[in-house]
Parts: structure tokens; sequence; C-alpha cells
């Protein structure tokens, strides 16, 4: 019985200092939506993947009739020119899949342009952030679109606005 209270009064002892935090929560996601220059830039990548997204679908067509052409006169082909064909056709397939690194690899131009474009709208709005935070006294703030399983959320501790009415009063 004495090792039970021991251990209830400890935890109640290690819970004690969490009382006395101010927590709030936010959205990303809804902030960043709410932002024209960040949907801006969001069509801007999204067409310029487009772009990108068709030229390799077009040169995967055409190796896909390559190797159709290849298929339909390959009885017809000494051992010479099959396998001709098939390194052609191997070679092509490597250009497209470095093609698909240089556009939508890790250091691609598609990760390079969305650094380019959203990095100082994400900074904008992280300083929003710490300024609401510094001005609230908050000692935790939650990003929502960061977490899954949220079950409950006080909308009282939602400071999404104010992040937001922080990042539109510091750009304007």
């Amino acid at each position: 019985m004495k090792r039970i209270l021991i251990v209830i009064a400890a935890l109640l002892a290690g819970l004690a200092p969490l009382s006395a935090q101010k927590i709030g929560y936010i959205n990303t996601e809804n902030i960043l939506s709410a932002i024209p220059a960040y949907e801006a830039a969001q069509t801007q990548l999204n067409t310029l993947s487009d772009k990108y997204k068709a030229t390799i679908e077009t040169e995967l067509g055409k190796i896909e009739t390559l190797y159709q052409n290849y298929q339909s006169s390959r009885s017809s082909m000494s051992a010479t020119q099959r396998q001709n064909a098939e390194n052609e056709i191997i070679s092509k397939e490597r250009v497209v899949q470095e093609k698909q690194k240089i556009y939508f690899g890790e250091d691609g131009i598609m990760a390079k342009k969305a650094e380019e474009l959203l990095t100082p709208i994400q900074q904008q709005v992280d300083k929003a952030i710490a300024e609401v935070a510094a001005r609230g006294g908050y000692d935790l703030i939650i990003d929502l679109a960061a977490l899954q399983g949220v079950v409950y959320k006080n909308p009282a501790l939602d400071l999404s606005a104010q992040v937001l009415a922080a990042y539109q009063k510091e750009n304007q």
C-alpha cells in the first residue's frame, strides 16, 4: 500500500509542471492554403511538374513503340541485330530514368524549385508562429497537419487564425 502511494505521489509530482504549461495548436495546411503566394507557388510547381511528366511520358511512348517494332520483327533479325535493338531500347530506358532523376529526384529540378518558391513562405510562417507563441506565452504549439490520430481538439486552443494574421501583418 505504501508503494502505491509513493508511485502515485511521484506521478503527480511529475505531472504538476505540465499543468502550468500553456499549449495551443495550429494547422499549417490551412494556414498555407490561405496564403495567395503559397497557392501561386503550388500552381507554378504543378505546371512545371506536368510539363516534365509529359516529356517523360512522350519518351516512354517512343520506347514502347520501339519495343513493339522490335517484338514484331525480332524473328527476322540476326542475333547481332537483336542484340543491337535490345541495347538501344535499354539505353533509351536508362536515359529516361536519368531524366526522371534530374526532374523529380531528391536533388532534382522540382525539389530545387520547390525549395526556392516555398522555403521563404514557410520561414515567414515559422516566424509568425514564433511571434504568436511569444506574444501569448505559449510553451508548446502543436501542428495538427503533422500529426495523425488526433481524436479531440479544443477549438479554443486553435492558434491558426492568429498565426495567419501575424503572417499577413508582417507581409503587407
